[in-house]
């Protein structure tokens, strides 16, 4: 059996585990929060490295990308330099592959006409290949990266304005501490409902779990979300608060979603290549052969 551990520096309370079969392959997926400690997820990842068959680093991205440029955080560098002998994985690889393809699905197949749609995107860099799919399938498009990242209320309207901002803040905001710019640990478990009225304006919230949870409103009545990582607890909470529909870009698992790092973990230890180096079309032909849709839950009663 193989066996794919995510070291996340989200909360503890997020823990799971499961057993998964995929490609005739049986595989025990873990997540193990560390709540926003660094050393010890390095501690962690030394303590495991070479007994499993990959890793998945979450709560943090290595990479954050904004049209073709490339920002490598400070914080994570550390955290993917401990793994030597398993490969380690950040999920930007599906952030560039799955996350395309299941917009195009949830179009192509008609499970949602997002042409036309007011979509907020919580933070485009984060999720690239997202946000130019969702640019590509004709929705109204704003993105909130300098709201939920840096708490500035402006709002960019286009990927040009998403990457002109990139481009002048990337090199410095990369080498600012973490949670400083992402809920870490215990931080992830807070909701100072503000911005409200980017909420409102919105037919369609897509992006990190996190970012959406951090500021959202009491009041989410009739809106769809388009996320991945959430727990049954938080699919409650969001239905709670009126939602008419959830989109994760990974299946249910146990019932939950898991995160694009430890998906994209699955991935790696599966293709089995020598050098661990997955290209996007070795992704697709993965993808392909596996056949993962989205899970669409639609929360009406």
């Amino acid at each position: 059996m193989k066996k794919v551990v995510s070291v996340s520096l989200g909360s503890s309370k997020r823990n799971s585990s499961a057993e998964i079969e995929i490609l005739n392959q049986k595989i025990h997926i873990e997540r193990i929060g560390t709540d926003g400690d660094i050393k010890k997820a390095i501690e962690l990842i030394k303590k495991m490295d070479g007994e499993v068959d990959a890793f998945g680093m979450g709560g943090i991205d290595l990479y954050v990308w904004a049209g073709k440029r490339r920002y490598i955080l400070k914080d994570a560098v550390p955290i993917a330099k401990a793994a030597v002998k398993t490969p380690i994985v950040d999920g930007s690889g599906l952030k560039n592959t799955l996350e395309r393809r299941v917009i195009r699905y949830l179009q192509d197949s008609s499970k949602m006409d997002l042409k036309g749609k007011r979509v907020l995107m919580v933070c485009g860099v984060d999720r690239f290949g997202m946000a130019e799919a969702l640019n590509e399938a004709g929705c109204h498009l704003v993105f909130g990266d300098l709201i939920f990242v840096i708490g500035l209320p402006v709002l960019l309207r286009s990927l040009r304005s998403l990457h002109m901002v990139a481009s002048i803040l990337g090199p410095m905001l990369s080498r600012l501490p973490f949670h400083m710019l992402y809920p870490t640990g215990k931080k992830q478990e807070d909701v100072h409902p503000k911005y409200e009225k980017y909420y409102q304006n919105a037919e369609i919230i897509a992006g990190d779990f996190h970012f959406i949870r951090r500021y959202m409103p009491k009041n989410l009545e009739g809106k769809t979300i388009i996320t991945n990582t959430v727990t049954k607890e938080d699919a409650a909470e969001l239905k709670q608060r009126g939602i008419v529909r959830l989109i994760t870009t990974t299946p249910e698992i146990d019932g939950r979603s898991f995160g694009t790092n430890v998906m994209e973990g699955v991935l790696v230890a599966l293709a089995e290549k020598p050098d661990h180096d997955l290209s996007a079309e070795d992704y697709d032909r993965l993808l392909d052969k596996i056949e993962f849709v989205p899970r669409i839950t639609e929360m009406a009663d």
